[in-house]
């Protein structure tokens, strides 16, 4: 980075303030970080991706202490565990006690059924389906999603 953008970092810093949630310029706008008006601007694809990534890693910080050797369930497990955990965040997926029992006893037939079971399962749709699909199987669908 040049020595011009950190100065310019610096001083629209201070002048704009850091601030990591949401929030009400003095114009009314919904503005993020340093004066990011949402409204107006939003984000481009590339932050989008960012910010995606970062919540992903979030998850897999978040999961792998649950899961007796997570590195080891099949990637469709895993896929399948983080994209719930970053459906319902930590709280709500800590609620799924016999699904996380299930998949640590390997038994991923049966942490099918208890996500099946639940309310969430109902709230989410098309969702829900495959994810349980692909947790009862261990594989991936057959078509995979497109990338963003």
């Amino acid at each position: 980075m040049t020595r011009f953008k950190e100065n310019m970092i610096r001083q629209l810093t201070r002048h704009e303030g850091l601030r990591l949630k949401p929030y009400l310029c003095p114009a009314g706008k919904l503005t993020i970080g340093i004066g990011r008006n949402l409204e107006g601007k939003g984000i481009t694809k590339q932050e989008a991706v960012m910010l995606l990534e970062n919540d992903i890693q979030e998850c897999l910080d978040d999961l792998i202490p649950l899961f007796d050797a997570f590195d080891t369930l099949p990637e469709p497990v895993r896929q399948v565990l983080v994209d719930m955990r970053f459906n319902l965040g930590p709280g709500r997926f800590r609620q799924f006690k016999k699904m996380i029992a299930a998949v640590n006893a390997r038994n991923f037939p049966q942490a099918a059924a208890q996500m099946k079971a639940s309310r969430w399962y109902l709230q989410v749709g098309k969702r829900a389906e495959t994810l349980t699909a692909m947790m009862a199987s261990a594989q991936l669908p057959d078509e995979p999603e497109p990338l963003v």
